[in-house]
Order: structure tokens, then sequence, then C-alpha cells
């Protein structure tokens, strides 16, 4: 029976216009972003810094008193209050900073722990094509060491920035009541340095940025080491793997160092403002008080409040460092913000129990083309329909287009133009939790978790029934393995279940598909590591799996398709012709190829797929 429209394999079809993409919304200034991370906790923020400010307030009443203390020693008069007086100050001031710093960390957590929830949330609906081209590392790091830099400068960076300020203010104005000529000095002093940190800071978060950039390269490169950890081990690699990845950490170390020099310099910068307003008011003080014109309980006073200020300005100096650090991070944490997700994929229903499929629906293609960025196009125009209960397999040479029709079944990408239904329904119009819920897939590589077995067979129908796990384990022959194993079901299977054979995971992936009762089964290549045995078991499972629901299998080896009801051939985005194995093998020359080149077909054309043992 042949029910797909086959245009000649030459036929060029004109491609429609590539749809115009969607222009990325003006980017909010970073400063904005990182308040927007700080304001759900304005009220702890705002304690916080009360408390800061109350510390230093004690901090700032310190040389007032300690004047009174020196005064009443020239005076000969009793100093025990003003004495307990700077003692209480300095029991107060320590409290107050220890309460505000347990405060301050815990808001730093939550605001961390938000980042981190709202990037995970993201990242694991990011669009396929986006995951394609972004290297996983990179993406990592910004969830781990981005988000640790923003946690700091939405929190303890806003504190010590507004803590340095309104202290720098308060010491202003005592210092004014102590001399205003001194201060004049100091202020001198201090604006002269300002203005060179003002030039300075803006590098710091350029530095960052380039920093953290290179800590993604690092990441990414770690992950294509780790993730092809056996073909690295096998072909000699891990030199060249590692010279790889240790350019990645010296383009790190090389970015980090940059920022480190502006960090120094800023740092020097405030040690020597306060060093320098000291030495000048020293110098002029000590003048005044030699021509009689000042106390020297007052320089002595005023000497202790340029003491002070190193506090206050070394906390607005690490603030302001701490938030162009955020500041730098903020920018690669916002990419992440807009990149396109999948919006439609969280279903109610996960995790309920899988119920049996109402049917097995239909599945057409029409007029379906479709392009990778920057590549030829992959589909031009491909039409044919599946009956609803039937099997079908795609065949044809690599890149002829097979894997790709199922990405575009799942709605991992979108087609540039044309249709594909479920059940006469068009699959744009549905919700993609919809799509995948009606669909199993068993891909090509047959992926396992981390974990145990039961979770990986529980991942897609967590509420499923022991009785139901027996039966897919017996239709996948994965009974007996089972019981070898000392914890059955609970045996760990390591990380990408390399304690599993090729085979054993292939028939483990096919488990959970079929656990699921979906409506449509697809099988990208299902059997390319089963021996003979199991794979003549697993066309077994999935002819019974064929009564319940629609199956569309991939298949290079022919032998395990020569009895689908349908067989489709593929060759360069374009279907060239359906059949059975037997019409095929009569009308069509690049089958009959491909099944002579598996020695199903004699030389004289004759089918021999009976002598295959193929059942059917």
């Amino acid at each position: 029976m042949t029910t797909a429209s086959a245009p000649p394999a030459t036929a060029e079809t004109p491609q429609p216009p590539a749809p115009a993409q969607t222009p990325e919304p003006p980017a909010t200034p970073p400063l904005r972003v990182l308040l927007r991370y700080a304001r759900p906790h304005r009220t702890v923020l705002l304690a916080t810094l009360l408390l800061v400010l109350a510390a230093s307030a004690a901090g700032l009443v310190q040389p007032l008193v300690a004047q009174h203390v020196l005064d009443g020693l020239s005076d000969g008069r009793g100093v025990l209050g003003p004495v307990l007086l700077l003692a209480a100050l300095v029991v107060l001031g320590a409290g107050l900073t220890g309460l505000q710093s347990w405060w301050q960390q815990r808001t730093s957590e939550r605001v961390v722990r938000q980042i981190r929830r709202d990037l995970v949330f993201r990242l694991i609906r990011l669009r396929v094509p986006e995951l394609d081209r972004r290297p996983p590392g990179d993406l990592i790091s910004r969830v781990t060491s981005d988000s640790a830099l923003v946690q700091n400068a939405a929190t303890e960076g806003l504190v010590m920035v507004s803590n340095g300020v309104l202290s720098i203010l308060g010491a202003v104005v005592l210092m004014g009541v102590v001399h205003l000529g001194l201060l004049g000095v100091t202020a001198a002093v201090l604006i002269a340095v300002a203005l060179v940190m003002v030039l300075v800071l803006p590098r710091i978060r350029e530095a960052v940025a380039r920093a953290q950039e290179s800590v993604g390269a690092v990441g990414a490169a770690l992950d294509r080491t780790l993730g092809a950890a056996r073909t690295v081990k096998a072909n000699g690699a891990e030199g060249r793997e590692t010279e790889r990845a240790g350019e990645a950490i010296e383009g790190a170390y090389r970015a980090g160092l940059a920022g480190a020099r502006y960090v120094a310099l800023v740092k020097v910068l405030s040690g020597v403002s306060i060093q320098a307003a000291f030495l000048a008011v020293l110098g002029v003080g000590g003048a005044l008080v030699a021509a009689g014109s000042l106390e020297a309980s007052a320089l002595i006073a005023f000497l202790l409040y340029v003491f002070y200020l190193a506090s206050p300005v070394g906390s607005l100096v690490a603030g302001l460092s701490m938030l162009q650090q955020g500041l730098g991070a903020v920018g690669r944490i916002e990419q992440v913000k807009h990149m396109p997700v999948e919006d439609d994929v969280d279903d109610p229903r996960e995790g309920l129990a899988a119920v049996a499929a109402p049917g097995a629906p239909p599945v057409e293609f029409r007029d379906v083309r479709f392009s990778y960025p920057g590549r030829a196009p992959a589909l031009r125009g491909i039409s044919y329909t599946v009956p609803g209960g039937t099997q079908t397999a795609l065949v044809g040479l690599s890149g002829a287009g097979k894997t790709t029709m199922f990405a575009l079944l799942q709605r991992f990408h979108e087609p540039a133009s044309g249709q594909i239904r479920i059940d006469g329904v068009d699959i744009a119009t549905l919700p993609r939790s919809e799509v995948r819920r009606r669909i199993a897939y068993v891909e090509q590589e047959s992926p396992v978790m981390a974990g145990t077995i039961e979770d990986n067979l529980r991942y897609a129908a967590t509420g499923a029934s022991d009785e139901d796990i027996a039966e897919v384990l017996r239709l996948t022959r994965l009974d007996t393995l089972i019981d070898r194993l000392p914890d059955g079901l609970r045996t760990e299977v390591g990380n990408r279940g390399v304690t599993l054979s090729g085979g054993e995971r292939q028939r483990l992936a096919i488990a959970r598909a079929l656990l699921r009762r979906p409506e449509v089964l697809l099988l990208d290549e299902a059997t390319a590591q089963l021996d003979a045995n199991n794979e003549r078991a697993l066309r077994e499972a999935v002819d019974q799996a064929a009564r319940r629901c629609t199956v569309i299998l991939i298949a290079h080896r022919l032998s395990t398709v020569t009895g689908a009801d349908q067989i489709v051939v593929l060759e360069h985005g374009l279907v060239r012709a359906a059949g059975t194995h037997a019409e095929l093998v009569e009308a069509d020359v690049l089958y009959r190829e491909l099944a002579s080149s598996q020695m199903l077909v004699s030389e004289g054309n004759e089918d021999i797929g009976e002598l295959a043992d193929v059942p059917r």
C-alpha cells in the first residue's frame, strides 16, 4: 500500500523566505536590574542598613568622647563617666555589627537562591536550537559563579555603599564642628583621589564580564571532555584535551588578573587617600596648635575622625568594586532572560499514572519544509501519511532528513512551512506539553539518567504501577537482567548509564517509552545495539505496541523493518518512494540497492526477507 506522495528526487522546490527573527527587547540598565533583585528584600536590607548606621554612629561619637576624656585628664576632672560611655559605645558597635552581618548574609543567600531558581527554570526550558548552539558549561557557570557575584552586589554591595556614603557624610559634619579649616584640607585630598577612582571603577565591570566569559569557556571545555571521557581515553587524547582546557584556564587567568589589577589599584588609592589626609591634617593642624589657634585635644579628635574615615571609605570603595563586579555578571544573567524558552511544557498531569491511549491516531506530514541555520534545506516539501495503529519505517541514506522529522514531530524545532498533524490536528496549535504527552521517543543514543533502574523507568510515568513495570520489563526482556542483580530495580546505573551495556541501555529506554502508554511511538534506530535474539524479542514488543499506538521507526538495518506496514524512502529531504518491502524492492532502485547491500535481496532481485528470519 502507498499513502505517501513521492515527488521526483531531482525536483527543486523554491524555498519560502526565512521568518523574520524577533528583535531582542532593549537592554535594561544593569544597575536597574541589580536593584530589581534587591527590591523584594528591601525591608530587611533597610533594617540591615540602619544597624550598620547605628554601629557607625557609635563609632562616630567615640572621638568626641575621647576628646572629653583628654580634656578631663588635662583639667583634673573625673573621667570615669566618659570612659564607661566609650566602652559601652565599643561594645554596642560590635554587637550591632554582628547582628547586621547575620541579617545581611541571610538576605544574600535568599537573593542568590531566587536568582538560581529563575535561571534553572529558564535553562531547563530553553528551546532546542538555543541549547544546540551554546556550550552547557557556559550556561552552568551563569547559575554558579555569575549568580554569586550578583548575590554579593545586590545585598552586601548596596549596603556597603549606602553605609559608606552616609557614614562619610556624618563624619564630615562632625569634622566641621571640630574645625572647618582642617575639614577643607581633608576634603581637597579625598576629592582628588575620588576623581581618579571614577575613571578606574568602570574598568572593573568590563574586566569582570570578560573574566566570567572565560570561566564559562573553562566549563565548556571541561564539559566537552568529561561528556566523552571514554572517547578521549580510547584515542589517547588526554594531553590534547588538557591543553585545550589549559588554554581556556589561561584565558580566565589573564582576564582575572586584569580585574585584580584594577581592584588592587582602587584599594591602594583608598589607603593612600586616608594616609594623605592624615599627613595633611597633621601638618596643618600641628602648625595651628603651635600658633595657639587650635587646642591639642581638638587636633587629636580630628585625627581620630580621619582614622575613622578609613572604615567608611574602605566600605564605600569595596561596595563600589562589588557593585561593578555584580554589574558585569548581570549582563550574562540577563542574556538568559532573553533566550527563547518553551513556555508551554508544564503539564499539570505530569507524574500521574499513564493510562491507556484512547486510540492510535494517524500522523500526517503536509508539505513540510525545514532548514537548520546556515545549512542547506533538510526537508524540502515532505508529504506522507502514517495510518493509525500501523508501523511505518523511514529509511534512506544519512542526511536524508529522518531524524529531523522526529525533531519536528515533537516540536523541538518548528517547520518553516507546512503542517504536521496528529489525528487531524495541526500540532502547532497544541501546547508542547500536550504534543509530547501523546508521543514517546526512543533516541538513537538511548540516554539513561543517573539513578536507579526504577528511577529511569518511572522518569516519564512516576505513577506507574508495579504491574505495569513488570509488563514492560517482560516485553523488553529486561526481567531476566533484573532478577540477576542483587538490588534489582534499585540498582544504580551510574552516570549516563555507564554500568549497563549498550543493548541494556537501549532496552531500558524502550521500556521507559512503552511505560508511558503513548499514542505515537518514535523509535530512532532502536535495535542498533541489540543481538539477534533480543532484536527479535524487541520487534515482537513493537508489534504488540503497534496494536495500541502508531509506530514510526527510523532504520538503517532493513532487516528490522521488512515487515512494516509502510516503508518511506527519503533522499535529500524529499520522499522518494513509499510502499511495503516487496513493493519497494520491485519499484525503487535506491531501496533495492540498500536491501541488496544488506543481503535481503538476491542477485535476481528476489525478496529473501523470509530467510533473514524477519517475522510479520
